[in-house]
């Protein structure tokens, strides 16, 4: 009776313990973890967004304010040469009604300040002086006349002169205004050769190129006017030399 009993009761533990249910995993937790890392990951990729973006933010505002920069740079160089440019033109046009009104009045007689006596006291100055004296009988004095002995004066005495250039030059323009073409040719076309990084070799072809016209060699005029327009573009010569040359038929 008592194995019997004994067996009963371990048949039934038995049973029992393999009626037990299993331990179950809390399923919500795990899906708690994974929405977690998901959010987490959105939001890292939502910062770097935001950096980039402000990043390329930044990077617009700094150009737009260089654009500016440029822009307010670029109106101001506009400025000034179109002041040197009227300026110059200003120059022409006094160089030019002045000695068209010497040549309608006729010469004058000889005294202590005639061009002879000017050339004279050009060549006793320093270089720096006469130079300056001889430019300022142009600018300042308006005697056309008187100029071009001094320039001549200056030349002989100093022909080795850094003012060289701009002498001939100016030597140039005065004989061109008094329609002396074969001295004003003589002057500019120095300037053109021998001083060739002068800044008034430029303007020196364009008038070579005018007197060529006049001379009615429109063949060599073109060939001036295209040289300058090659080598010096974009300049006040260059622009003048297009207008020569749309003039010539």
């Amino acid at each position: 009776m008592k194995r019997l009993t004994l067996t009963s009761l371990l048949w039934l533990s038995m049973s029992a313990a393999i009626a037990a249910p299993a331990p179950v995993e809390d399923a919500t937790s795990g899906s708690r973890s994974v929405t977690t890392s998901k959010t987490e990951q959105l939001q890292r990729m939502l910062n770097a967004s935001n950096r980039l973006q402000l990043e390329m933010q930044q990077r617009i505002d700094a150009l737009q304010q260089e654009v500016l920069e440029l822009r307010g740079a670029n109106e101001q160089q506009a400025y000034q040469l179109n002041q040197m440019q009227q300026r110059q033109r200003q120059i022409y046009d006094e160089i030019t009604r002045l000695s068209d009104q010497l040549a309608a009045g006729g010469g004058s007689a000889a005294s202590p300040s005639t061009p002879a006596s000017v050339g004279a006291a050009i060549g006793s100055l320093s270089e720096a002086d006469a130079y300056q004296e001889a430019v300022n009988l142009v600018l300042k004095q308006r005697e056309y006349e008187k100029a071009i002995p001094a320039f001549e004066a200056f030349l002989a005495q100093y022909p080795q002169s850094e003012y060289a250039a701009n002498a001939n030059y100016w030597l140039g323009q005065l004989l061109f205004n008094k329609n002396d073409l074969g001295a004003a040719k003589t002057a500019f076309a120095r300037v053109n050769s021998d001083y060739p990084k002068s800044s008034k070799r430029a303007d020196s072809m364009v008038k070579l190129g005018m007197i060529a016209e006049k001379e009615g060699q429109k063949s060599r005029a073109k060939q001036l006017y295209d040289q300058v327009l090659k080598e010096y573009s974009g300049s006040a010569a260059a622009r003048l030399a297009q207008q020569q040359l749309e003039q010539i038929k």
